[in-house]
């Protein structure tokens, strides 16, 4: 078995390290840029909520104002 390793020419061998560490590297950044997404969407979650509350208060003003200009047409 170690005769078969001594058979591999040792710029296969770096070839192999340099491209293990190129995809660690690459997905280092992907996670990075992974989490940063996740960081943005609970953002974004927050902001719609906040959103729908403020679309409700709204609609309840808007009724509010309906009801007493009908009951001042009264």
């Amino acid at each position: 078995m170690m005769d078969e390793f001594k058979r591999v020419p040792p710029a296969v061998l770096a070839a192999i390290m340099v491209q293990t560490l190129a995809g660690l590297m690459w997905a280092g950044g992907a996670a990075a840029r992974i989490a940063t997404l996740e960081d943005r969407v609970g953002e974004q979650r927050l902001v719609a909520e906040r959103l729908a509350r403020l679309e409700e208060q709204s609609t309840a003003t808007r009724a509010a104002v309906d009801r007493i200009e009908r009951r001042m047409g009264e």
